[in-house]
């Protein structure tokens, strides 16, 4: 086989680099932050929308000012949350609701308008849509209309010509021109908002693969959380996966250079350029470091006994149960260890309940750890009319009970993927201790 020219090579890279920054960023603009990758996506635009239609399903407008991917849901508890670049605080339902009505009232707006107008439309809009809008003349609720309008200066859909769009959550009523995109406003929503009847439909409706089945919802499954377990997938699902993993692996990394890690309990792609991710693990921030210290001490205290593969008679542990009262418990002593070296930050140590919360909510983020409860492979949060079973005669690993959990109980479970991060903490003495040190103590590293 002869080898591929220098061409080759170079259109290779040039459409990996084009689809990966549309997989890690939906809506690129020819004027946002990405304008230099902009050409690539217009040069390769046939290339890339007949591609990511076929391997995930995906449309992918591309218009002279911008591109859009349209990514599909992945079901209840997949989603990928906005937060507020300022300080990460994930948008609230509030956040939510205001960024759905902007974009309503935009999507026909005027190309300039007055951001005071924009506001009064807003209001306007949440009445005949018969959502109740508190007084926005409070501090949190002017902050939390700030913050959509925000997201949606960011995404190209607003333009700030004269002032900012932050004035709404000044108390003096400040003003500021904008300059509205119309067609970015109307690219914005993917999901299929006419058919659905209500929030929750509109999660399952937007998780369904179509005619691709289980081979598209695999594949989106694996390219957009960080590990996919095998009880995260029905039986036909599992099947269509056992039988192409390593064909899988090799198109992903050629696609997107991305490699495949895979284990008897499922598989992770793992980006070894760390860009293709909207989470940092490990990471910086107290949160981030009791996260990772944390399933350090699970691993080691939950790790299972004869766990392997079931095609060569090992026993399949997808999850341990996490006793009653050990998480907080681990966290105390985590405080106790490390929160009186300085590094960590106090409002985490005087709020324990609301530490321990944040903690797991990004292992959960993570598939590191998981509430109690039903999994797909139960048939929890499937499409209507989406078949899950497998072809008669096929072999479908067996996943019933790999969590060791109580369905109807409560509590957390320790996913498999969480022994990856098992870790060693080594602490090193500085060269020359501060006068604020405690002689008693060494940091960490």
């Amino acid at each position: 086989m002869p080898l591929p020219s220098a061409h080759d090579v170079a259109l290779a890279a040039e459409r990996r680099t084009a689809a990966r920054l549309l997989l890690a960023h939906p809506l690129v603009t020819s004027t946002g932050p990405h304008s230099d990758t902009f050409p690539l996506i217009r040069r390769h635009a046939d290339w890339l929308a007949q591609r990511f239609q076929q391997v995930f399903g995906y449309r992918l407008l591309v218009e002279a000012s911008y591109a859009r991917l349209f990514k599909a849901g992945l079901g209840p508890g997949s989603g990928h949350r906005l937060q507020r670049p300022s300080t990460g605080t994930p948008f609230t339902p509030r956040t939510y609701a205001y960024l759905a009505l902007a974009l309503s009232v935009l999507v026909t707006a005027p190309e300039q308008l007055l951001l005071s107008q924009l506001v009064a439309d807003l209001r306007a809009a949440a009445v005949d849509a018969g959502i109740e809008i508190t007084d926005t003349g409070r501090q949190a609720e002017r902050r939390t209309l700030a913050a959509a309008l925000r997201q949606l200066v960011d995404w190209g859909v607003l333009v700030e010509t004269e002032g900012q769009v932050t004035a709404v959550a000044d108390e003096r009523a400040g003003e500021a021109l904008l300059t509205v995109d119309r067609d970015i406003a109307r690219a914005v929503v993917a999901g299929p908002l006419t058919r659905s009847r209500d929030g929750a439909d509109l999660v399952r409706r937007a998780a369904d693969p179509g005619f691709g089945g289980p081979r598209t919802y695999v594949r989106r499954r694996l390219v957009e959380t960080p590990v996919v377990h095998l009880d995260d997938l029905t039986d036909a699902e599992r099947e269509w996966l056992r039988t192409r993993q390593r064909r899988e692996a090799q198109a992903f990394s050629e696609l997107l250079g991305l490699e495949a890690e895979i284990r008897a309990e499922g598989i992770a792609l793992i980006d070894t350029d760390d860009e293709l991710t909207d989470l940092r693990f490990p990471g910086t921030g107290t949160v981030a470091q009791a996260a990772l210290l944390l399933v350090d001490r699970l691993v080691g205290r939950l790790r299972p006994e004869e766990a392997g593969h079931p095609a060569v008679g090992g026993r399949l542990v997808i999850g341990v149960p996490v006793p009653d009262g050990l998480l907080p418990g681990l966290l105390d002593e985590l405080i106790e260890e490390y929160g009186g070296r300085g590094t960590w930050q106090r409002g985490h140590l005087e709020d324990r309940d609301g530490f321990l919360a944040a903690v797991l909510d990004l292992l959960v983020r993570m598939r590191l750890i998981a509430p109690v409860g039903p999994v797909r492979a139960d048939g929890h949060g499937l499409p209507e009319e989406y078949d899950g079973t497998a072809a008669d005669g096929r072999s479908v690993t067996d996943v019933s009970g790999a969590r060791g959990q109580d369905p109807a109980g409560s509590g957390w479970i320790l996913l498999a993927a969480a022994a990856r991060y098992a870790t060693t903490v080594a602490r090193t003495p500085r060269t020359a201790p501060s006068p604020t040190d405690d002689p008693g103590k060494e940091p960490t590293r």
